[in-house]
């Protein structure tokens, strides 16, 4: 036996007990010939004391051990004393009241010096990558790793109770175009013949509805050949949900049990029972993003009924070519610098818009080129629909619906880190987004499509427009959960009907020889007598990083890749030897650049 309790484990009911623990040396004092070890295991840590006289040994040898050597030490658990008056209780620790006075020691394994500091924060984030089982002694990153397990253990807990079946589906599968670029695996025993790694498990938990399982869910392994952001990574985790005979509101309610759950079990913290509800378009009015933040306002106000007919063309002209004039209350924000105002028409030039008008509201007067074009009237409607004070900063889109929400979405965000609103701000501020478009032209490929995928149903309402041709007018039955500015998941109602979703294939043009070789598994199944159904997939690695406080995924990932798509400790991606390739019929026609000359 290595131990007989763990480091965060023995109190003041042990004293006089013999106890012995394992575990690595965290720190190592010298307080005149009295050694002091703090020893740490992932519980916790344990103060233990090395005196010559209970044995010269021991004492000995605690003098050279080092920071993250492996011992195991025995002793009797003795309450800490004073000294000169002076309690040595360290209330910083649970085992702060005791302390083992050493009786034996043995050195397990001899620890080299580190490559950097455990107990400081480094931002060199690739050195951590590359010794990431040193990074992972860390505190903060062993709760990451305590509390990612508490979540996916609440949420399994919960949908069990539910009455859901966790299933698991293949890893090889067949690659299909669902967004994103597949991870192929060429078939040794098919020559010329590839699997794909699931983008996610959709096709095969449709299936599993029209097997009659009626309530599945997995923790499942996802991944995709994409470039990589502080929330991406090529391979990531889903709580994946399906059910049979289900609607919006099943769904929804399900999803707000679990994350209620989660939050609970990982943070002891009550959230909403039933979350806010927005429409995409409402959303998009009036936040200019379908993951809206809402833990601060500024949310953005329509002016087409303001300047419909003014004398400021910019604005009239594109109210009359079908656009819109909107516009954003930044309160206090008047001392802006010129600095952060180019910055912000940096941003919205980025996203399309042509410029960025604004006011300024100083020392009782409004400060801007546009201002001499207003009339009174105009004054006046501004100062009632955007509530005007002294101090304040109007930003303005004038563009087509879509691209001055957008503009000013991106404004808004930005706005709110220059004026750092949610310093300090815990709310946790969750939504629903639904009734999503279910198709968006792309002018690029001249065709049309899916928002979500190619599964996701038509609102009953609007079948008949995607009948008639008029796509873009059609909702889906499309749903996102929303926390923070974060979408936490997504999903929606399928389609069940078999002429329905080749239907859906065809919009999407998808020929009918694709349609057999790629989806005919599916069409076939629906012909068969498929349930109405529907789910959701959560993203687990960023529900975690939302609970763990984090910035980034890869803090809450216990091996992840780097932005580069590199696991930088094992060297991975790897080139590998000719004789795999070939027994797999593979050649590789990449050349890899010439190393250039050394300079003389």
């Amino acid at each position: 036996m290595y131990k007989t309790h763990h480091c965060n484990e023995l109190r003041k009911e042990h004293i006089g007990q013999t106890a012995t623990l394992a575990g690595w040396v965290n720190t190592n004092r010298d307080h005149h010939g009295v050694i002091f070890i703090d020893v740490r295991d992932r519980e916790g840590v344990t103060q233990v004391v090395f005196r010559t006289e209970e044995n010269a040994e021991a004492a000995k040898m605690s003098h050279s051990l080092r920071a993250e050597d492996v011992i195991q030490v025995t002793g009797v658990v003795t309450e800490r004393p004073e000294i000169e008056g002076q309690s040595t209780v360290n209330a910083n620790i649970a085992t702060g009241e005791i302390e083992l006075v050493a009786s034996e020691l043995k050195v397990i394994n001899k620890a080299e010096v580190l490559p950097f500091q455990l107990d400081k924060e480094l931002s060199n984030e690739d050195l951590r990558l590359k010794h990431r089982y040193l990074d992972l002694r860390r505190p903060r990153m062993a709760r990451n790793l305590r509390l990612r397990h508490r979540v996916s253990k609440s949420a399994r807990d919960f949908l069990d109770e539910q009455g859901y079946l966790e299933i698991e589906t293949p890893i090889l599968s067949k690659s299909t175009p669902e967004g994103a670029r597949d991870f192929l695996v060429p078939s040794r025993l098919n020559p010329g013949k590839f699997y794909a790694l699931p983008q996610a498990p959709q096709q095969y938990k449709q299936l599993l509805q029209v097997a009659g399982v009626e309530k599945y869910f997995q923790i499942a392994r996802c991944f995709r050949d994409e470039d990589l952001r502080a929330d991406r990574q090529p391979e990531f985790t889903q709580i994946d949900v399906e059910a049979s005979f289900v609607g919006q509101d099943d769904i929804i309610a399900l999803i707000e049990g679990v994350l209620g759950r989660v939050f609970k079990d990982a943070l002891d913290i009550e959230i909403e029972k039933s979350f806010l509800r927005l429409t995409h378009r409402e959303a998009m009015e009036r936040f200019g993003s379908d993951k809206p933040d809402l833990r601060f306002g500024m949310e953005i106000i329509d002016l087409g009924d303001v300047f419909a007919t003014s004398t400021f063309k910019v604005f009239s002209g594109s109210l009359a070519s079908g656009g819109v004039v909107k516009a954003i209350n930044a309160k206090g924000f008047a001392c802006v610098t010129t600095g952060q105002i180019n910055n912000l028409t940096e941003t919205a030039q980025l996203h399309g818009a042509k410029g960025l008008a604004f006011i300024k509201v100083e020392d009782g007067q409004w400060k801007s080129p546009i201002v001499k074009f207003f009339t009174d009237e105009e004054k006046a409607a501004l100062t009632e629909k955007l509530g005007i004070e002294e101090g304040d900063l109007i930003l303005f889109g004038a563009d087509k619906w879509q691209t001055a929400c957008e503009v000013l979405g991106r404004i808004r965000l930005e706005v709110c880190r220059y004026q750092n609103l949610l310093d300090g701000n815990t709310d946790l501020k969750f939504l629903w987004v639904t009734e999503f478009p279910l198709l968006d032209y792309s002018a690029e490929d001249d065709k049309w499509n899916a928002v979500h995928h190619p599964f996701t149903r038509p609102h009953a309402d609007d079948v008949a427009l995607l009948e008639a041709g008029e796509f873009a007018k059609v909702r889906a039955e499309a749903y996102d959960v929303v926390l923070n500015g974060y979408e936490l998941g997504g999903g929606s109602i399928r389609i069940h009907e078999s002429d329905l979703q080749s239907k859906m294939f065809t919009v999407l043009g998808v020929t009918e020889e694709e349609k057999a070789s790629m989806f005919g598994h599916l069409l076939t199944a629906f012909s068969y007598g498929a349930p109405p159904h529907g789910g959701v997939a959560l993203g687990l690695d960023r529900l975690v990083m939302l609970v763990c406080g984090e910035d980034s995924i890869r803090e809450v990932i216990a091996f992840p890749k780097n932005n580069r798509g590199i696991d930088i400790m094992s060297a991975s991606p790897a080139d590998v030897d000719f004789k795999q390739l070939r027994e797999l019929y593979v050649k590789s026609t990449y050349t890899p650049k010439k190393e250039e000359a050394p300079e003389e």
